[in-house]
């Protein structure tokens, strides 16, 4: 995470405990930062992919603290995820460090993440007092099982009124911008960029993306 930026910074490690053991959290701010962006891996979790490592240096010239997290179960060398349920548990600690308390970091908040990351954020945005949601690569459904369909996670925070954005690639086989447009209320919000799950050719859309959506969330938040 140590891309140039234009704009003066203070980066800082940050571990947080959870039910999970320890979190790591590493942070870039910029001076009179506007607001705060907090992502998190898939279920790999790989916290060095080509989106996250754009973004790592975009958000902050953007004006926003980047704040990137890697879960407890990751750290702890798991190399699959737990349940939904343990995963939301370990996930809110992260988010409160965060939002309150000396160390807290400038409001908006904008949650989200990569894939099984997405999921994540999504479930849990309305309860930790996300601003805004950001879901990159969301997986609809598990490859070649399209009615197995993960859309009533991705419906919680636009259920709450949370300006929510999908940023999906255009072969995606965890779910096409088409499909996923298809099992939201407000199709608008997915962005179709090009690549497929992954964005590595093409993140430069991804941060276009990105970038757009932060404006919006800071609009609703001075308005």
């Amino acid at each position: 995470m140590s891309q140039a930026t234009t704009r003066p910074l203070a980066e800082r490690r940050l571990e947080v405990d959870t039910p999970l053991g320890p979190a790591e959290v590493q942070i870039r701010r910029p001076v009179h930062a506007v607001g705060t962006v907090l992502l998190t891996h898939g279920a790999n979790g790989a916290v060095g992919t080509a989106d996250l490592r754009a973004l790592a240096a975009a958000v902050p010239d953007h004006g926003w603290a980047f704040a990137l997290a890697r879960q407890a179960w990751a750290v702890a060398g798991r190399r699959t995820p737990p349940s939904p349920a343990l995963q939301d548990e370990a996930w809110r600690p992260v988010v409160e460090a965060l939002s309150s308390g000396r160390r807290r970091l400038p409001a908006p908040l904008v949650v989200g993440g990569r894939s099984n990351g997405a999921r994540v954020a999504c479930r849990t945005a309305h309860e930790t007092g996300a601003d805004g949601v950001l879901c990159l690569a969301f997986p609809l459904h598990p490859p070649g099982r399209p009615d197995r369909l993960r859309a009533d996670e991705l419906g919680l925070p636009l259920a709450h009124g949370i300006l929510t954005r999908v940023v999906q690639g255009r072969t995606d086989p965890f779910g096409t911008p088409g499909e996923v447009r298809a099992h939201v209320a407000d199709p608008g919000i997915v962005i179709e960029v090009n690549g497929g799950h992954g964005f590595a050719r093409h993140p430069a859309d991804v941060v276009a993306a990105v970038l757009a959506h932060l404006d919006a969330v800071s609009a609703r938040h001075t308005a």
